[in-house]
């Protein structure tokens, strides 16, 4: 079944899908690329030395190695150490999902205005700002997802539980599993938006001749994170408890977060500049 609709939609996006600026009336890129001619190419080597790449690279790594590790390990870890039931794993990763899907249209969204209204320039980048933010949002909610769910109901009630307690009544689920929900949606909406940014955010820094190539470098990276969202993850789990495990993504996020905003303003033109734009 998934296989015929994704088929199927496939005949939409050949229908609707634009190839060019020209087909929906707008100026064609091909004379604006012959007039800058060689200013915008650089050498292989330029590129690879170019030092923003690779942190684009490594924090693509952490973002996208982080939420496999969410999204592979969250239903184990919610069964085995919040014992909560399979039904409730399953449809936080369904929440997790919807919020992806909101969380990758609202970034593109967002950072695209912001690129519209303050331009590209050599050093720092308009999306920054949402991609700093929506890391931050990780951190934010796995640590809440780590430390606020627990097996047993708390003696005294948290200030979630008071705040959700109407919703609680009107829709017949427990405050307990609306917040499961919340942060699984928040998650995959803070999650999803970086995913969506790296790889836009390599292609416009990079040289014209390497574009593809950069988003490769970096879409790459993401891979070398969902790896170690596998095994070297899982056997943190096992020498120790899918809490430690969760602990040291959690961290290692924080840790990224921090040092991107650092080097928000770093140079991200990648390959050399061309003296006007000097």
């Amino acid at each position: 079944m998934s296989g015929i609709f994704c088929a199927a939609f496939s005949f939409l996006c050949v229908a609707f899908v634009k190839n060019e600026p020209k087909d929906v009336g707008l100026n064609s890129i091909e004379a604006a690329t012959k007039k800058k001619g060689a200013n915008c190419e650089s050498t292989l080597k330029e590129f690879l030395f170019s030092p923003f790449l690779w942190v684009l690279s490594l924090g693509y790594l952490v973002v996208f190695g982080v939420k496999t590790a969410a999204t592979d390990w969250g239903q184990l870890f919610l069964m085995q150490e919040k014992g909560q039931t399979a039904l409730m794993g399953s449809t936080y990763m369904s929440a997790l999902e919807v919020g992806g899907f909101v969380g990758s249209l609202v970034s593109g969204l967002i950072s695209d205005r912001a690129v519209a209204r303050q331009g590209l320039s050599t050093h720092g980048n308009p999306r920054h700002s949402l991609l700093i933010l929506m890391m931050a949002g990780m951190y934010v909610s796995m640590y809440l997802f780590r430390v606020t769910i627990t097996p047993e109901i708390p003696q005294e009630p948290p200030l979630w539980f008071q705040v959700l307690h109407p919703v609680s009544l009107i829709s017949g689920i427990s405050e307990k599993e609306i917040w499961i929900l919340f942060l699984g949606a928040l998650f995959g909406f803070c999650s999803y938006g970086p995913i969506a940014l790296f790889g836009v955010i390599a292609s416009e820094s990079a040289p014209s001749n390497f574009c593809g190539t950069s988003h490769a470098v970096v879409a790459l990276m993401a891979n070398v994170g969902a790896f170690m969202a596998g095994l070297p993850f899982s056997s943190v789990a096992k020498q120790h408890s899918w809490d430690t495990a969760f602990w040291v993504a959690e961290v290692t996020m924080g840790v990224a977060t921090l040092a991107f905003f650092l080097v928000r303003n770093m140079r991200t033109k990648m390959g050399p500049i061309a003296e006007k734009t000097e």
